[in-house]
């Protein structure tokens, strides 16, 4: 993250995909209910993505409060309705602050967090997620433990270097995790710069 000239935290990518997320997210997520942003970190995507989702009830959160500030200072300016002040969650913690959303959504955190962030994602999704719930990941991974690109993987290889604890994730391992906890894997769509989009359903 950078400063922008506001003295709010800015997230490059966020312009270059926010449009395609919203094109999936238009698409599997209901119609109405909560839903979720887990690690929404700027909060740039929670002010972008909910005033289109207008029958939805936008409620983003992470663990940092530097994040926390930032995305409660978007929200304010932006006066979107269906836009909620952040939680502060930790996607680690047995606990979250939240006891049902109709959908989890989960943006760029899994290869810049310990695997343990993973494993907690998953376990909270089972938790506040009901049957038919929607999880939705998005971000670049490896598959059959390779990246899906060399810059992915030239990706993955700074990513170690900055903290041994993040990197890239195996898809089959995240899919395990998911399913450890009752969410099936529905789809995966490829998504510009080679990251995906992973959409996981809660069974009844």
């Amino acid at each position: 993250m950078t400063d922008t000239d506001d003295d709010l935290p800015h997230a490059p990518a966020t312009a270059r995909n926010r449009a395609p997320i919203l094109a999936v997210l238009r698409r599997v997520l209901p119609p109405s209910g909560t839903i979720l942003e887990v690690a929404s970190g700027t909060g740039e995507h929670a002010v972008y993505l909910a005033p289109r989702l207008p029958g939805l009830i936008w409620q983003p959160s992470d663990a940092d409060p530097l994040a926390l500030d930032a995305i409660e200072r978007r929200a304010a300016d932006a006066g979107t309705a269906n836009l909620l002040s952040p939680l502060s969650l930790d996607a680690v913690a047995e606990a979250w602050p939240i006891r049902q959303a109709q959908a989890v959504v989960c943006v760029n955190m899994i290869h810049i967090a310990p695997w343990a962030a993973t494993v907690g994602l998953m376990r909270g999704a089972g938790r506040v997620l009901s049957g038919g719930g929607i999880l939705y990941l998005y971000g670049p991974y490896k598959i059959d433990g390779r990246p899906t690109a060399p810059s992915n993987a030239a990706f993955d290889e700074s990513l170690r270097r900055r903290n041994p604890d993040w990197g890239l994730r195996d898809l089959e391992a995240v899919t395990a995790e998911a399913e450890r906890n009752g969410l099936m894997l529905g789809e995966i769509v490829d998504m510009p710069a080679n990251n995906l989009s992973v959409i996981y359903e809660k069974t009844a």
